[in-house]
């Protein structure tokens, strides 16, 4: 199994770009760039706080961002392309049974190996296929993020998209950031109201491992 997925592991960035070249409106807060994510540690492989995707999402993305801005909104965005390396720290940190440091912040109603096995975390992530993004939407008139009723990462049946136990404004927050996506190319993931991945994504077979870096794009 492992040797298989070396072999699907691909290095070369030639057919990706930064999200912020595409979309100029975009807010970037690369959570695992920072200390304040589940882990408690930056995540190995993100060099720089910048989001990366296929040219293919990142277009689709900015024809998204171009209604979403007349609509008053902008794209904010947690993570985009993740490296096979990132998905390993995500693995190692699992089995590491000590270190709860950040469970009340993300995860206080389960226990860490029930996070895989519920789906919140994948031994290999579509991330890292470079055509899924995590996002929310940032009110221009407020400046503030659009209440979605659970933090991002916040691994709770609370932050399925269709859980009926928040707000009626905090589901309709979600069921519009969902029609939004969807109507521009993406699907959900049933599990994460903030998380899309390109219908039609370029490598749907193909897991990357380069880091996250805007010199590597430039080689």
């Amino acid at each position: 199994m492992e040797k298989d997925y070396q072999r699907e592991v691909e290095l070369n960035a030639s057919d990706f770009v930064l999200v912020s070249d595409y979309v100029p409106a975009v807010i970037q807060e690369i959570r695992y760039h920072s200390t304040y994510n589940f882990v408690g540690d930056r995540v190995d492989g993100y060099e720089q706080p910048c989001a990366i995707l296929t040219k293919e999402a990142a277009r689709a993305l900015k024809e998204i961002s171009n209604r979403l801005n007349v609509m008053g909104y902008r794209i904010k965005v947690f993570d985009a392309y993740r490296p096979a390396a990132a998905v390993r720290h995500f693995t190692l940190w699992g089995v590491d049974d000590l270190d709860l440091r950040m469970k009340p912040f993300f995860y206080p109603d389960l226990e860490k190996q029930e996070l895989f096995r519920k789906g919140y975390i994948a031994s290999k992530s579509s991330h890292s296929r470079g055509s899924t993004i995590d996002l929310t939407l940032l009110d221009m008139k407020t400046g503030k993020e659009v209440d979605m009723g659970s933090p991002f990462d916040y691994f709770s049946e609370v932050s399925h998209p269709d859980y009926k136990g928040v707000t009626k404004e905090q589901y309709e927050n979600r069921m519009f950031l969902q029609d939004m996506m969807v109507r521009g190319g993406f699907e959900p993931y049933d599990c994460e109201w903030w998380h899309f991945t390109l219908r039609d994504e370029p490598f749907p077979d193909t897991y990357f491992d380069f880091p996250v870096s805007t010199e590597v794009l430039k080689r």
